[in-house]
């Protein structure tokens, strides 16, 4: 897999180049700016780009601002930000276009080096991979008059993985129980949220993005 890196920290950005590199990945190029992540994404054509939010020249969202010109440029990258906090309105800018193939983790998931190259692995596969955490406020904050409210605490539990791009078959040994009742409680999402006869959009994204508010 080729990877360009935008981390405005040398320690970490030197550190996610040597555990990306000793993972067997191709690391085209490593900056420190958004306008170095935009320019080496053109000149490298990545299969994914691993960036900060908060990035030079102005230190506020202009790591996320490249992650989607670069989306819009090559809507075949995919893109994994990484954030030092949760917030939502990012998660949502990335994921209210195109969410196939976009991913949003906390720094200390790169610390868990499992977790953050399997959420590498699902971007990369062109699926959604959201931080556990994100998901957890997002869904701490859902009104009671939202659809969502509808979902027994099992079918919370299913989307909350949904969310995070995890396959039935994981969702399955994650929560200890058959992935034939995974599927059971995927459709029933579906019709609780009104998309059983959506068309265009997979479902299962269109349900995510309802949980996600976008």
């Amino acid at each position: 897999m080729r990877i360009v890196l935008a981390e405005d920290s040398t320690l970490l950005r030197e550190g996610l180049a040597r555990l990306l590199a000793e993972e067997g990945h191709e690391v085209a190029a490593a900056v420190a700016s958004a306008d170095d992540l935009v320019d080496a994404a053109a000149r490298h054509r990545p299969d994914i780009v691993v960036t900060d939010v908060r990035m030079p020249p102005t230190h506020t969202d202009d790591g996320l601002r490249a992650a989607l010109e670069i989306r819009r440029r090559w809507p075949g990258t995919g893109v994994l930000v990484l954030s030092q906090y949760v917030e939502k309105r990012y998660a949502t800018r990335l994921l209210a276009d195109r969410p196939e193939g976009v991913g949003y983790v906390l720094k200390d998931r790169v610390a868990q080096v499992d977790d953050f190259l399997d959420a590498l692995d699902r971007v990369a596969e062109g699926a959604t991979a959201l931080d556990p955490e994100v998901v957890r406020q997002v869904l701490a904050g859902t009104d009671r008059a939202d659809p969502l409210a509808r979902l027994t605490p099992r079918e919370r539990d299913v989307l909350h993985h949904m969310a995070q791009g995890h396959t039935n078959a994981t969702i399955a040994e994650r929560l200890q129980v058959s992935q034939s009742a995974v599927e059971k409680h995927i459709n029933t999402i579906f019709d609780k949220l009104d998309l059983s006869q959506a068309a265009g959009y997979s479902r299962r994204v269109l349900a995510v993005l309802r949980y996600l508010g976008v």
